[in-house]
């Protein structure tokens, strides 16, 4: 352990640690800058309890339901969320996803097990929200599979990274509206022949990066129920606070 100890305090003075969301040094590893800190939004309080948007005003009563999922309900049960998709958390997200952060999914995966306590106690099963195989070579990981593997150990639950697949390649959906998002994701997902019996009868949860619209984490909810799912929850890092797509 000294050992070990003083080989990080080399490192250290040699690789000073980095904020994760920006180049800025940090006082320990795998943290945030007080800049970053500060814009960073991390969701507490009241929150809708399908989809993790926080709550304010007449929103937050006793039904704890946003007005985008009273008006278009999403397919699945609960939902929670770690940081709005905005500021550093924004920032955290992309390097992930597109800058082979993975040295940051050990904390940001603590954001979201944190998020999800609730959730995760009720969960027989983690599962992410998959790539198609083209998209996955191109990128080399699925940044959806790095968080569950990660959240998996940080709450001792099972993860089956495979439990659901992309069987069709869909269109990038940046520009795309509600409706058009979910006509996208029909039919693009399918439970494996030798995964069916880890499915049927359980609690699934469902991580993924980002929740925009909820036309993705929709068809693979819609997709785990047809075999048999009792209950699919979603996990998400972050959430976007308001988004014209939930719109026709």
């Amino acid at each position: 352990m000294l050992l070990r100890a003083i080989g990080a305090g080399i490192a250290d003075m040699i690789f000073p640690p980095r904020c994760i969301a920006c180049p800025e040094p940090t006082d320990a590893p795998h943290g945030l800058c007080p800049a970053c800190w500060r814009e960073t939004h991390f969701i507490a309080g009241a929150a809708c309890r399908r989809c993790g948007v926080p709550l304010l005003g007449d929103e937050a009563g006793d039904a704890d339901v946003c007005d985008g999922c009273l008006r278009h309900p999403p397919a699945w049960d609960r939902g929670a969320a770690a940081v709005l998709y905005e500021g550093a958390g924004r920032r955290v997200v992309l390097s992930l996803k597109h800058g082979d952060r993975l040295d940051t999914v050990g904390p940001l995966a603590a954001w979201m097990a944190a998020a999800g306590r609730d959730l995760l106690a009720g969960a027989d099963v983690i599962a992410p929200t998959p790539l198609h195989w083209r998209r996955l070579a191109r990128r080399r990981y699925n940044q959806s599979a790095e968080l569950a593997k990660r959240i998996g150990r940080l709450s001792g639950r099972p993860v089956a990274v495979d439990l659901l697949c992309r069987v069709r390649a869909t269109k990038p959906q940046e520009r795309m509206n509600r409706l058009s998002r979910a006509a996208n994701q029909a039919g693009a997902f399918a439970v494996p022949a030798r995964r069916r019996a880890e499915v049927a009868g359980r609690s699934v949860l469902l991580v993924d990066d980002v929740l925009t619209s909820g036309a993705t984490l929709s068809a693979c909810a819609d997709t785990l129920r047809a075999a048999g799912a009792a209950r699919v929850d979603v996990l998400v890092l972050a959430r976007v606070a308001f988004d014209d797509s939930r719109e026709l």
